[in-house]
């Protein structure tokens, strides 16, 4: 079973800062405590992140996920799941738009496990996230 969920919140940064540390993924576990290993197996011409191989762990649940990142400017960047022990899909954005005091960022996910969980679970794992690319995104670019 999918499920998805949305978080806004708001940056006291630009747009380009804010997607400078987005685009930094080799650097995720410096934020999110989900992320173990971050490997950046290929990337766009202007050097952003395309292909990545991360070891992720949640809520007790270890994966080793490859995932296909997607940047329009420094506006937007999307992510989608390749490969994945444990997800039949993950599909993820980030949405910056400029603000008078900074970056409001619309974070979205999906995901949708392989093996049958209760909903609890899964809604919990999927909280947890929301809330680490909130609070965690936040510290990382107001230190970036």
């Amino acid at each position: 079973m999918a499920v998805s969920g949305v978080k806004e919140f708001e940056i006291k940064a630009d747009p380009e800062t804010v997607m400078k540390a987005v685009a930094a993924v080799d650097r995720l576990p410096e934020w999110s405590s989900a992320h173990k290993k971050i490997t950046i197996e290929s990337t766009h011409d202007d050097g952003r992140p395309h292909r990545v191989r991360m070891a992720v762990s949640i809520l007790g649940i270890n994966d080793e996920q490859v995932v296909d990142y997607t940047f329009e400017g420094d506006d937007k960047v999307t992510w989608t799941l390749v490969e994945s022990g444990q997800q039949n899909q993950q599909d993820g954005s980030y949405v910056l738009t400029p603000t008078d005091g900074g970056t409001k960022v619309t974070f979205e996910l999906t995901i949708d496990p392989k093996i049958p969980l209760p909903g609890f679970l899964v809604k919990k794992a999927q909280k947890t996230a929301l809330e680490t690319a909130s609070k965690g995104l936040t510290k990382f670019v107001e230190n970036f």
